[in-house]
């Protein structure tokens, strides 16, 4: 057993599988100094702590304690932000994707060419997002190199795992806001790829991703650029916008006449591979889905932001997507969306996937069959346990952590979050009853709470929020 730094006593929730939750009542878990998992025993009454410490031979730990009424569970993994968006959130609902962006977006992000406005910014993101228990984050950047490596510098110092990305983005966009050619792109975005891989260089907690912002943004000497990276360095994870609204595929496929589809679009370019994270999805055929299977990509789905900004009432068909062993993460977009909170991510999940089901009867009928309310009997519907996964483990295997995080294991690396749904946190969540079971307990959590019963957070056993 590698040395053991502290030791953590409560109930712990985890997934097993999309549909399956485990509960580990009674469990203690030591972490190592570099916040792995070395031992973790369940069915030990707390009275017993500092026996079985003792039996262990085990000294000098620091010990945490949870109470009744605290549990347990894996930090919350956002697979899609737009980090520069953290000022924006909430502003221009209803518009459509592209008018949102010139109108919008772009103006704001624009700002981040001063690298001391990122530094105001990212400080107020980071904390603000591990305040809500994302533990992990797969963010957009704007397109400065510097306001990037600022990013990436954040995350690390304050102790928040992540992708980083510049947006690659070369036309098609406002002169004040766009890169003058796609020499300027790459040579940013393998300047940030540097600064993230000399300030972590074993890949503790931050890591590059390419991130081609959409088709619409790029030229095809970019894409074909960011391409040939890939294929030089394997382990480059990808992300970009896909299918998100109808009004973006029109445009996309206007500049790109000799493609069908988006899919076809992005992998003859070589942006589809295992590590490629896909933001969206919401309109997508039977051959698209089969592409993002055959190519392993994983999705990034955003409920929240399809419900409130692009142009419609936009339910992605999760359901199929899980159905097919594609994996799905959520993700709060930022401001493409009005609130930066996974469990607002969660609710919303499943709000989408029920108008969906009441839609379609099934994916496949789907095309036959017109949207006048045919009843969908469950077929398209989520269940609490798979929103919970999507969060938490299916998260972290759409941004190729699953080795490391998402579920509590001997030699994962502890990203957790204490809940607090006792009457003393003063928040509004659903208060407990005598007889509530631990899967009872995690439900009125996820339904009706919020950041006031996130009490402590942990990114690999370092405390990065609470008391």
């Amino acid at each position: 057993m590698a040395e053991p730094a502290q030791a953590i006593h409560g109930t712990l929730i985890h997934s097993l599988s999309q549909t399956q939750l485990q509960v580990l009542p009674d469990t203690l878990i030591i972490l190592s100094s570099s916040g792995s998992i070395v031992s973790l025993q369940s069915n030990i009454p707390s009275l017993q702590v500092n026996n079985f410490l003792a039996v262990q031979r085990i000294e000098h730990i620091r010990q945490t304690i949870l109470p009744s009424g605290q549990f347990v569970i894996p930090g919350f993994v956002d697979t899609h932000n737009h980090a520069p968006q953290w000022m924006q959130r909430g502003l221009g609902q209803g518009m459509h994707i592209l008018d949102w962006l010139d109108g919008i977006t772009f103006p704001n992000e624009a700002k981040f060419a001063d690298a001391s406005h990122a530094e105001k910014v990212y400080e107020k993101l980071v904390r603000g997002m591990l305040r809500q228990g994302v533990t992990t984050a797969s963010y957009y950047g704007s397109l400065h190199q510097e306001a990037t490596n600022v990013l990436a510098s954040t995350c690390l110092e304050r102790g928040q795992r992540a992708l980083i990305g510049k947006c690659n983005m070369n036309r098609n966009s406002p002169s004040f806001y766009c890169e003058t050619s796609a020499e300027e792109s790459i040579s940013a975005t393998k300047s940030c790829i540097h600064h993230i891989r000399t300030i972590d260089p074993k890949n503790t907690l931050i890591k590059p991703v390419l991130t081609p912002r959409f088709a619409i943004s790029c030229t095809v000497e970019l894409l074909q650029s960011l391409g040939t990276m890939v294929r030089n360095d394997t382990s480059l994870a990808i992300q970009t916008h896909f299918n998100e609204a109808k009004q973006e595929i029109n445009a996309t496929l206007s500049l790109f006449p000799e493609f069908k589809n988006e899919a076809d679009l992005y992998s003859s370019f070589g942006l589809l591979t295992p590590k490629t994270i896909l933001a969206h999805c919401t309109i997508m055929t039977e051959y698209e889905i089969q592409k993002l299977h055959d190519f392993g990509c994983g999705v990034a789905h955003c409920p929240t932001a399809n419900m409130t900004v692009g142009g419609g009432f936009m339910a992605a068909p999760v359901k199929e997507f899980l159905r097919r062993g594609i994996n799905v993460g959520l993700g709060t977009d930022s401001g493409g969306g009005y609130s930066s909170s996974m469990l607002n991510a969660m609710r919303h999940a499943l709000i989408t996937s029920y108008a969906r089901d009441a839609l379609y009867p099934t994916f496949k009928q789907a095309k036959e069959t017109s949207v006048s309310g045919d009843k969908g009997g469950g077929k398209e519907a989520l269940s609490l346990e798979e929103v919970f996964y999507m969060a938490t483990q299916g998260g972290a295997k759409v941004v190729g952590l699953d080795d490391k995080i998402g579920e509590f294991a001997l030699g994962r690396e502890f990203d957790a979050l204490v809940i607090d749904l006792r009457d003393e946190r003063s928040g509004v969540n659903v208060p407990l009853d005598e007889d509530d079971s631990t899967p009872r307990m995690l439900e009125k959590f996820i339904m009706t709470g919020d950041d006031r019963n996130i009490v402590q957070v942990y990114v690999k056993g370092r405390l990065v929020h609470g008391e």
